[in-house]
């Protein structure tokens, strides 16, 4: 499986709004695309305007599926005035243990 850890810096106070438009893409990743596993969004404790994406896809191919939906295109223009920083960790998923 193929995983992506997004680390996005958020601009002071924004929070909310990002969250706005990424529960919509998150949700609708999940519901909509049956190759899209998990799609986490992490606040981090000690910083509210770091967050943490966490997603999962069967393979990079339903990954670059993702990026061409309508939920994922319609989303980046309203998160993406948001983000001040955001860096990325590609893997492939070696050990999974869940109880969702």
């Amino acid at each position: 499986m193929y995983c992506l850890i997004l680390k996005t810096q958020l601009a002071p106070g924004s929070f909310d709004k990002f969250m706005e438009a990424m529960r919509v893409n998150a949700a609708a990743s999940v519901q909509h695309e049956p190759d899209c596993l998990v799609f986490d969004v992490v606040q981090d404790l000690n910083d509210p305007d770091l967050v943490y994406l966490y997603e999962l896809y069967r393979d990079e191919a339903a990954f670059a599926h993702h990026k061409t939906t309508e939920h994922y295109l319609q989303s980046r223009p309203l998160v993406g005035e948001f983000i001040v920083k955001q860096e990325a960790m590609k893997g492939h998923m070696v050990c999974g243990n869940s109880k969702r």
